[in-house]
């Protein structure tokens, strides 16, 4: 297994030194088919659940970018994640706006949120930033459950699907493509942005504000930028979820459980680490899916989970299997070295 991963790292490390695009494309056009093989050994559900599986994708990708990256404790990316979501189902709604309107004014309200957020919360450090994160997200939740013009106890209701000319994205296969195009973008630009300079300073605050400050990092203003950069993501996660058939959302959508999930998964994959994000994502979205019928345990589960993993495997799967395969890699160097010397 370990082998495997090993010539796949060295596939993509030479496929990106023809071209940086080179892999990504590959990798798309490998996900392009998976619609029609569920749909053949499987059925319609397990397709929807990929589709739900990209979306918590980047919901990941853009966490991270806070609490990996930046090393800010957020638990209230669900609310983001809500108001994503109910600006660009109103917007569509009442003022008749296309998907590709709604969607980015919807991003851009998210995003002003996260600096509404940001602003008071770049100050407070642990626990108190936990606090304040977590009063945002059920703010938004009860605001929404009480609220009729936000769909209240009943939700909103048919929110119409994105379409291009006559094309409509309104099964979960169609979908899928929508979805999975944007989930490999926002891996992409995540990428992007850990490898430039605005990444670098962003892994300088999480290892220590103050040494960072002291070499010239902005730290508040960078504190607020990761911050509102995952609330983007957040947004357009949100969009399409709420465009995504059957067009339906409802404030339970957005209850602790959904963050605590949220967690579970970026700590799964390991906190700062794309990849394992990306891994943790899909297999809590299995686990959920799977014990979605112990609905009163499922916190419980979650909670035991993260702990247990905290403490038995602190770096979370990515971390795992890169340094197992850096273990690899060295074993093999030195071992070519021996025969070398021989």
């Amino acid at each position: 297994m370990i082998e495997l991963l090993v010539r796949i790292n060295n596939s993509i490390y030479n496929l990106s030194r023809v071209h940086r695009l080179l892999p990504w494309l590959i990798a798309y056009l490998v996900l392009l088919p998976l619609p029609k093989l569920l749909e053949f050994v499987l059925s319609d559900y397990y397709i929807d659940l990929a589709n739900r599986a990209c979306l918590f994708i980047l919901l990941c990708v853009g966490l991270n970018i806070v609490k990996g990256f930046c090393g800010q404790v957020t638990v209230g990316h669900i609310g983001l994640y809500a108001i994503g979501a109910v600006s660009s189902a109103l917007l569509a709604i009442n003022y008749g706006l296309s998907f590709w309107v709604s969607a980015p004014l919807a991003v851009l309200i998210t995003g002003f949120a996260g600096i509404i957020v940001g602003l008071p919360s770049v100050r407070l450090e642990g626990a108190y930033l936990a606090l304040a994160t977590l009063g945002l997200g059920e703010s938004v939740r009860i605001m929404i459950a009480v609220t009729p013009a936000l769909g209240s106890s009943t939700g909103i209701m048919l929110i119409p699907a994105p379409a291009i000319g006559d094309f409509v994205f309104d099964s979960f296969e169609r979908y899928y493509y929508l979805v999975m195009t944007l989930a490999v973008l926002g891996i992409y630009l995540s990428f992007a942005i850990l490898r430039s300079t605005t990444g670098r300073a962003f892994q300088a605050i999480r290892e220590d504000p103050i040494a960072a400050a002291v070499v010239g990092i902005n730290v508040t203003m960078y504190k607020l930028l990761a911050f509102v950069i995952s609330a983007l993501y957040a947004g357009l996660a949100g969009a399409l979820f709420a465009h995504m058939p059957p067009g339906y959302l409802h404030h339970n959508n957005f209850t602790i459980i959904e963050m605590v999930t949220l967690l579970l998964m970026v700590v799964l994959g390991g906190i700062g680490n794309i990849w394992g994000g990306v891994i943790g994502a899909i297999v809590v979205t299995i686990i959920y899916d799977q014990t979605k019928d112990y609905y009163f345990y499922q916190p419980l589960i979650f909670g035991i989970t993260m702990v247990l993993l905290v403490v038995f495997m602190p770096r979370g799967i990515g971390g795992l299997l890169g340094r197992m395969i850096v273990k690899k890699k060295f074993i093999k160097n030195h071992e070519d070295k021996v025969i070398d010397f021989a």
